[in-house]
């Protein structure tokens, strides 16, 4: 078992079924430290709105997903041509497959991850959808931190620190998909393209409709 599982912070607590567990190891196999903590830091914080908001959502599910949404940027699960949170997408589906979760669980999983770096569109969805991007959200770019309890927000970063975040964040997601960077059209990602990678143009939405086949 995970050392942290069963422990609870902030008021929420990790899930300690056998599952989860194994969810935890394969984060700490497979990712680094920073995305170890951001991953924890990002369930606390969805977890808790979703207690505070007294939403029905499965934890479970929810604290699963939360381990593999960035799974998809190390070397072990991404891929050559797909979005990053597919990949990660795709890897918690085959994981959760091995414990005979139901298809609209296995469902769920997927749409939690992949949506999850979609704001605009996944907190119109499930409540685990929502959750996630908002937890990420706080996380990342502090989405909703005034409305964060200083108490708790001591608590979970006690617990899991940000150990500079901001200045490793970026290269961190970078070189999860440099090798592909089309990957990143229409996402959030091809900033950190155009941050990152010289001579990088984003893709242009307007100059495709111009380029397209059709005659007229």
């Amino acid at each position: 078992m995970s050392s942290i599982s069963g422990k609870t912070i902030a008021g929420v607590r990790i899930p300690d079924s056998a599952m989860s567990a194994q969810a935890t190891e394969l984060l700490r196999e497979h990712g680094s430290d920073l995305l170890y903590n951001h991953s924890l830091r990002t369930f606390l914080f969805a977890a808790l709105n979703g207690q505070q908001n007294k939403l029905r959502f499965d934890a479970e599910l929810l604290y699963v997903s939360t381990m593999f949404h960035d799974l998809g940027l190390t070397a072990h699960y991404r891929s050559d041509d797909k979005r990053f949170e597919v990949d990660g997408a795709n890897a918690a589906r085959d994981f959760l497959q091995g414990y005979g979760l139901p298809p609209q669980s296995l469902q769920l999983a997927w749409d939690t991850i992949a949506l999850h770096t979609s704001p605009g569109i996944a907190e119109y969805k499930e409540p685990e959808v929502a959750l996630l991007n908002y937890g990420a959200a706080l996380d990342v770019v502090g989405k909703g931190y005034d409305q964060l309890a200083a108490h708790d927000r001591e608590a979970i970063l006690r617990n899991f620190p940000r150990n500079g975040l901001k200045k490793n964040m970026v290269a961190t997601f970078y070189e999860g998909f440099k090798h592909k960077p089309q990957t990143t059209y229409g996402s959030m990602n091809a900033d950190i393209c155009a941050c990152m990678l010289p001579g990088y143009v984003r893709p242009d939405f307007c100059e495709a409709i111009v380029q397209s086949p059709w005659s007229e």
